[in-house]
């Protein structure tokens, strides 16, 4: 368990003894990787800041139960993903089209490319895009996305890596 992975355990676990110091520790930890995650999925700033405040009510709620296995990082994402589904669910339709331009934030990339990356990251799967957001997003290793999804690592890896392989065709073949 690296550094940051001990401070987040640490302030779980803290949280579940009702020190509420810990919530703003945890976060300063998690909050940036949860945001970008959320942001990823949702493509609504309001819906992920929603998120936000939902997952650390969740946290506060759940961390007496917390128990420790070295992957505070996977809990945390775990709750933010089961936020963002219920959100997706409310909105009962989510589409590319609710997603803003501005949403692929590097600036060297001009209105045509950010909308053609935009469609071709749509023309995958939503367990590959959660995969790549989560990968490549959020940084989570990929045994993290595997207790996630609830799914074999060796799965979670060969949707990654042929999801970027789609991106690549998809990409080779729009430009």
């Amino acid at each position: 368990m690296t550094c940051a992975e001990k401070e987040l355990d640490s302030a779980i676990k803290r949280i579940g003894d009702g020190d509420k110091s810990a919530l703003a520790e945890l976060y300063k930890l998690v909050a940036a990787q949860a945001y970008g995650y959320s942001l990823s999925l949702l493509h609504s700033v309001s819906d992920a800041e929603d998120v936000i405040s939902e997952l650390l009510l969740e946290i506060w709620r759940c961390a007496p139960n917390y128990r420790s296995m070295g992957k505070p990082t996977a809990w945390v994402i775990g709750i933010a993903r089961n936020l963002c589904r219920m959100k997706l669910r409310q909105r009962q339709r989510f589409s590319p089209e609710d997603i803003d331009e501005t949403d692929l934030a590097d600036e060297r990339l001009g209105v045509e490319d950010r909308a053609v990356i935009k469609a071709c990251f749509w023309r995958l799967g939503e367990r590959e895009r959660e995969v790549v957001i989560m990968h490549a997003v959020v940084g989570l290793k990929f045994r993290e996305i595997a207790e996630i999804l609830d799914e074999p690592i060796s799965t979670a890896i060969s949707r990654y890596h042929g999801a970027i392989k789609k991106l690549k065709k998809e990409l080779e073949g729009a430009l």
